[in-house]
């Protein structure tokens, strides 16, 4: 997945990725007589993450490099459970 976080600004734009997700998916490995369970992982797009915005509102420029200035938010689905 690409990146276009600018931290200095604490900026991006959302000109990666895909605005809307739509799939149709079917367990190539499925068997019917077998108990299974399913879910989704969403990764959104990296973003600044708050200490971006502060470092820019308040002008910092001498943070530790071991500060993180970007994040990236996941989504999980509740499991969908298969019982045969």
């Amino acid at each position: 997945m690409g990146n276009t976080v600018n931290v200095k600004e604490a900026s991006y734009t959302n000109s990666i990725g895909d605005a809307e997700l739509a799939v149709v998916w079917t367990d190539p490995d499925f068997k019917r007589d077998e108990l299974a369970f399913y879910y989704l992982r969403v990764l959104e797009i990296p973003t600044p993450r708050w200490t971006a915005y502060d470092a820019k509102f308040f002008g910092l420029t001498d943070l530790p490099d071991e500060i993180p200035m970007v994040t990236q938010e996941r989504a999980y689905t509740s499991p969908i459970w298969y019982t045969p």
